[in-house]
């Protein structure tokens, strides 16, 4: 990332315990119920895959968009892990009036934040238009997408398929969160689906962080790059995994409770 961020594989430890996934999971619930607000379930499917973003893939000349924006907390908990949020105030302030940390990522607030987003579609389209960009000044880098399979309904995500396929944009990749949010016919598919657009696509499990660091450092084709990652959503917490009513619901205490003991 280029915002000031030092070597980021330094924080890459290599033996990683199931305790340090618990961990981020706790923050994120933990968070959330003292601010009485979040996307918990979506914000948990993503943290095997942003803790190998951030603690292994992501160098200073990439860029990384959290285009599924709902999922804010997911990032935010990863980022306090790995010490980027020293000076933000921290995990406390959520949600809170003047906070860094607001629902959905503000480029503005934190420094880390590469674009702003939570209407739905519109990360895609951004990290096209900074690839296009970084292929045509010549300079290293790449671009990491996160999206949701939900999100792959915006037709503004296929416009963003179909250019940056046209362009060869071989340092472009987009995750899927496929986590079971959209419908499962159309999430069965979205890796066909960007492969006929032109993209090189693998799909793997998104709980396995051997599989997406191997993913996301095999040898590029020159094509842009799709990575369907299998996951569940409200991973960790028994009553939240692959049930939609957790999609945007607070905890109560006894929940609250459930939940981090499951996590101990």
């Amino acid at each position: 990332m280029k915002s000031g961020v030092s070597n980021w594989t330094n924080c890459w430890r290599d033996f990683v315990s199931m305790e340090q996934l618990k961990q981020i999971r706790r923050k994120i619930l933990t968070t959330a119920y003292e601010a009485q607000e979040g996307h918990i379930a979506s914000s948990l499917s993503i943290v095997e895959i942003l803790y190998v973003l951030y603690g292994k893939i992501l160098t200073e000349d990439d860029y990384f968009i959290l285009s599924k924006g709902h999922a804010s907390l997911g990032l935010y908990a990863v980022l306090d892990y790995f010490g980027y949020l020293n000076g933000s105030g921290g995990l406390e302030t959520f949600c809170k009036n003047g906070t860094c940390l607001p629902g959905h990522p503000d480029r503005v607030k934190l420094p880390y934040i590469e674009a702003s987003t939570g209407s739905l579609g519109h990360g895609l389209p951004i990290g096209v238009g900074i690839a296009m960009g970084l292929k045509a000044k010549g300079k290293e880098g790449n671009v990491y997408v996160l999206i949701g399979d939900g999100e792959a309904n915006e037709g503004s995500v296929w416009e963003a398929a179909n250019l940056a396929a046209h362009h060869n944009l071989g340092n472009l990749c987009c995750i899927i969160d496929q986590n079971g949010s959209a419908d499962r016919a159309l999430t069965a598919y979205l890796p066909k689906v960007f492969n006929a657009f032109g993209w090189s696509c693998n799909e793997i499990s998104g709980h396995s962080l051997f599989d997406i660091e191997h993913s996301l450092t095999l040898p590029r084709s020159g094509y842009p790059l799709c990575i369907s990652a299998v996951t569940v959503k409200g991973c960790g917490v028994s009553f939240m995994e692959n049930n939609p009513e957790w999609h945007h619901k607070n905890m109560n205490e006894e929940e609250y409770s459930q939940a981090m003991k499951e996590l101990e």
